[in-house]
């Protein structure tokens, strides 16, 4: 039988009716054991006393199948038949008159045996099988009913009435079997949704559906859902009335904005500029300190030494401060002499009468070079500092060794410097030629110029760093500018006839003009495509406060390297022939006293000049780092 199959793993497949052998007789066969009654554990009853069904209706049932019961698959005679026809009749009365079974109240033992588990069910289930069909039967409707109902005390309520009836279908042999399946389902509590409930064959019914909502059916009873947008798309004034009452007119293709975008705008708009030009003008002043320092402080010290070498009579080994002096003092010389030796006019000729080139083409491989020479002439002249350097701490051996390779790179430095110098100038002469000339030359420099450095710097992916970098070329940038401006008014006090003041105003504000919307422009897309915040450029002015005051002896990365030889070199040359025409005609004598005079004057007017500029620098350097450090304080 299949519930013999199903739980003894040593029974073997029942044989057909046909083949089997002939049954003995009823005297011969051993009773089967009967399942005693209360057999089961105390918690097992306690769990199934919640479902209201006792497994005793189990045992009663087992042991009236073992009595009665008759092997299926003998082959009937008449009286036997007819025998059988009658017990079962009356077991069927029996069932439908007997009283309902009272459930029994559990007992709990001092000492409970162990959890009733399938595999304890199985040695019964084997011996019922080996009495006789009709044993085997009933034997396995019980085995059938008692595994089942064990395994839906361990899963739940919800499958107790599926099993139950189950058994009840499956062993409709036997009137006392039907009984006990059917009081067993009838006293499961009805918890399962009757949509839900099997029928008794098995067969477990399918939940309804709900009728699917047909679109075209639904528009059809519903005309008027899309009436109104079918009128609208065909007629075009109520188009255009809903259009214009339906919101913004961009909102198909622009979304609205919110706080974010709104600080975006303000800091491409107000922020950045503002803080990046603070950053540009202090850093030209800077420029500015390191300039007049130059022409100021290093003449001084020179004066100095040579003063002390003739009081004492004696020459020392100089430091490296001082031989850094002299190095640079002989740059500055020699460069200022190499540039009085070429002719401007000439140059000036030669820039104008070009007429393949443009001069904005020329001006910009100039600002090119500059660059070039710019960057190049940072490491020369570290180079020579560190050889004054070795120089003045070397010993006595070395002495000769360090000499040379001082004069060297003194030499590698002179011809850098010259090279940049004729740039610049070059440079200058190209901007005084636009300004002068009459055909919107300038105008033509100045938009090609700044337009395609716009383009060169824009569109490109720059990090905090280099932001840093192009902050300080742009400083530079307009240093050298102002030089070039210096040169064309020196040119304009030689050689320009009539009024020319109000002309050249109007042209170097010009200048000035766009090149500080170019910078404002180009820094403020610049933050907006790499979202760089409007407080990096105060932290680089932070940065370059600590500069001023030489807070920062160790980390110079961060430093505005600035290094004026070269305009330097284009300023003395260029104001050189303005100073000429003040010289009063005389004797030699009384020309080289105004020179001295012209000279001294004009040292201590820069050095007052220099003094002003020091000192306004490192007060503003000291009150902008208290102010940052106090606003770092109220963030933290």
């Amino acid at each position: 039988l299949p519930c013999c199959v199903r739980y003894s793993s040593t029974a073997s497949p029942p044989l057909p009716p046909r083949l089997r052998p002939a049954p003995r007789r009823r005297a011969a066969a051993r009773p089967a054991p009967r399942v005693r009654e209360g057999a089961l554990p105390p918690p097992m009853s306690l769990r199934s006393g919640g479902r209201k069904l006792s497994f005793e209706l189990l045992s009663s049932g087992l042991t009236a199948a073992d009595d009665d019961a008759s092997p299926r698959s003998l082959p009937e005679t008449s009286s036997d038949g007819q025998r059988r026809r009658k017990r079962r009749s009356k077991r069927k009365r029996g069932a439908l008159q007997s009283p309902p079974i009272a459930e029994e109240e559990p007992r709990v033992d001092a000492h409970p045996p162990a959890a009733l588990r399938v595999a304890d069910l199985m040695p019964v289930v084997e011996k019922v099988c080996q009495t006789s069909d009709a044993e085997r039967s009933a034997a396995g409707c019980v085995a059938y009913v008692g595994v089942e109902l064990r395994q839906r005390n361990v899963a739940g309520n919800g499958r107790a009435v599926t099993f139950a009836e189950d058994a009840a279908s499956s062993c409709g042999s036997s009137s006392r079997e039907s009984a006990a399946a059917a009081a067993a389902a009838a006293a499961v509590p009805d918890v399962i949704d009757p949509a839900r409930r099997p029928e008794a064959n098995g067969v477990v019914k399918k939940l309804e559906k709900d009728e699917s909502l047909d679109w075209e059916k639904y528009i059809k009873e519903n005309s008027n859902v899309l009436g109104e947008v079918e009128r609208r798309d065909n007629s075009p004034f109520r188009y255009f009335i809903g259009e214009m009452y339906s919101g913004n007119s961009l909102r198909s293709t622009i979304a609205v904005g919110n706080d974010k975008k709104r600080q975006r705008v303000y800091n491409t708009m107000f922020h950045v500029p503002w803080r990046c030009e603070r950053l540009i003008v202090a850093g030209f002043f800077v420029c500015l300190d390191s300039f007049l320092s130059l022409l100021t402080i290093m003449p001084a010290r020179i004066v100095m030494t040579v003063w002390r070498i003739l009081k004492t009579r004696q020459f020392l080994r100089p430091n490296a401060a001082d031989l850094s002096d002299y190095g640079c003092f002989v740059v500055l010389a020699l460069g200022v002499a190499s540039l009085q030796m070429i002719d401007i006019s000439l140059i000036y000729h030669v820039i104008r009468g070009q007429g393949t080139i443009k001069l904005y083409v020329v001006y910009n491989v100039l600002e090119i070079f500059d660059k070039l020479c710019q960057s190049f002439g940072e490491d020369v002249l570290q180079v020579l500092f560190n050889s004054a350097e070795g120089l003045s701490t070397c010993s006595t051996d070395r002495v000769t060794f360090e000499l040379l390779r001082f004069l060297l790179d003194g030499a590698i430095a002179v011809l850098a410097f010259v090279v940049h110098s004729f740039v610049l100038l070059a440079q200058a002469i190209t901007l005084s030629t636009c300004i002068i000339a009459h055909n919107n030359a300038l105008l033509a420099l100045l938009v090609s110029n700044n337009f395609a450095e716009i383009k060169s710097n824009v569109f490109k992916k720059v990090s905090k760093e280099n932001l840093h970098n192009l902050v300080y070329y742009d400083i530079i940038e307009r240093f050298h500018i102002t030089a070039f401006l210096l040169f064309v008014l020196a040119q304009n006090i030689l050689e320009a006839e009539g009024p020319w003041f109000d002309s050249f105003l109007i042209n170097a504000s010009y200048v000035f003009m766009c090149e500080v919307l170019i910078d404002a422009i180009k820094h403020s897309f610049l933050a907006k495509f790499n979202e760089i915040k409007p407080v990096a450029y105060s932290e680089f002015l932070e940065d370059l406060s600590k500069q001023i005051l030489n807070e920062q002896p160790d980390d110079r990365q961060k430093d505005l390297t600035f290094i004026p030889l070269a305009p330097a070199c284009v300023v003395i040359r260029v104001l050189t022939p303005v100073y000429a025409t003040l010289l009063p005609a005389g004797p030699f004598i009384w020309r080289i006293f105004w020179i001295l005079l012209w000279s001294v004057l004009t040292y201590f007017m820069l050095a007052i000049f220099k003094i002003l500029v020091g000192l306004i620098l490192r007060c503003l350097a000291t009150w902008y780092i208290n102010l940052r450090l106090t606003r770092k304080q109220h963030a933290d």
